[in-house]
């Protein structure tokens, strides 16, 4: 996607060097950082320098090359499997792409691992442009159909940020969305701040504003009062993992939000890339596992003050722990509809079996 006139992807190699954008650090500053080790690609998923399930696979195949640079015995490719795997539990993104560059990259004598490392990481990013535009394309005709039905914007609310910035391009929940002011059509975002780390705020607000992108930004629990009074027409949210009969793990607070939409008939996509789908799990309340994050995340916020410095600054008292749960799972039987690369299914093991046959049990 464009900032200015530049075009950006997420995850990106100049020469041999793989640059990243701090997502850190956004939306007060902008800034480019090299990965030159395993160590620092693993940091940089484990401290969100990146995030969002796409966008996490995608930085652990470039990882993985980083790593066959350092040590491609096999020994070290085991080792640089194993250290990206710890980094975050709960987006099937990670499994999937370290099996895939394992798989590709032990066949392979040391010697052609790092060059052969380096161009299936590319691969698996331009694999999740593709597929993010197509998300887009087809997420665009229920966007349309409301359009046509209705006088005014169509009014979205998303929640966490499952944009261009969680993926390499494009974004998955977002990519309806840009298509959709590509066409013309008039959209209106409703903006969840999505506590406790804002990527909301931060992130989904900053690439609305830098498009041009009608917007507000709203607090976590003003999304059930807006559908009550008919101020949304549909619910777009990204997933971290989707089982394979349709539950969707997302950001904490999509399934309040679902909960809502449901109350209240309005609607509730997931947009759903295929490498999202773990095929090994049915039942996702119990069988995903939960990243529990420090207490700080909770307790601190991060801000501008009026003189243009960053800072954090503490909301609780001292003495309150913290509990940080980072993502909930929303069943099945809440989503409206699982927007994929090939088309919109019903969130049931039905429905994903009919759009990916040949992954079924995988």
């Amino acid at each position: 996607m464009k900032m200015g006139n530049t075009q950006y992807r997420s995850i990106w190699v100049e020469g041999s060097a793989v640059r990243i954008i701090d997502q850190t650090r956004l939306p007060h500053e902008f800034c480019i950082i090299t990965l030159d080790s395993l160590a620092q690609a693993a940091t940089a998923i484990r401290d969100m320098w990146v995030r969002g399930a796409p966008l996490i696979g995608a930085t652990a195949a470039y990882g993985m090359a980083i790593g066959m640079r350092e040590d491609a015995s096999d020994a070290g490719l085991q080792r640089a499997h194993d250290v990206l795997m710890q980094t975050r539990p709960t987006a099937v993104n990670l499994r999937w792409a370290l099996e895939d560059m394992l798989a590709h990259l032990a066949p392979l004598a040391p010697a052609d691992r790092a060059a052969a490392a380096m161009a299936r990481a590319a691969a698996v990013a331009d694999d999740d442009v593709a597929i993010n535009a197509s998300i887009g394309d087809h997420g665009l005709s229920v966007i349309r159909d409301i359009a046509a039905r209705k006088a005014g914007p169509v009014n979205i609310l998303t929640h966490c940020n499952a944009g261009w910035l969680a993926t390499v391009d494009w974004g998955t929940a977002t990519a309806p969305i840009y298509k959709a002011h590509q066409a013309g059509i008039a959209v209106h975002v409703w903006v969840d701040e999505t506590r406790p780390r804002n990527q909301g705020a931060h992130l989904t607000a900053w690439e609305m504003a830098s498009h041009g992108i009608a917007h507000h930004l709203i607090v976590d629990n003003a999304g059930g009062h807006l559908m009550q009074h008919g101020q949304v027409d549909m619910v777009i949210v990204g997933t971290d993992r989707t089982t394979a009969r349709g539950d969707v793990c997302n950001k904490i607070g999509t399934y309040l939000k679902a909960l809502a939409a449901h109350d209240n008939n309005v609607p509730f996509y997931v947009a759903l890339p295929s490498p999202t789908i773990d095929w090994r799990v049915q039942d996702g309340v119990r069988e995903i596992p939960i990243e529990e994050r420090g207490g700080d995340e909770v307790s601190f916020v991060q801000g501008k003050l009026a003189d243009g410095s960053v800072t954090r600054l503490r909301i609780s008292p001292e003495a309150t722990p913290a509990a940080n749960p980072a993502f909930d799972v929303t069943p099945a039987r809440l989503v409206t509809g699982l927007i994929t690369e090939r088309g919109i299914c019903p969130a049931t093991a039905e429905g994903l079996a009919a759009m990916f046959p040949e992954r079924v049990g995988s």
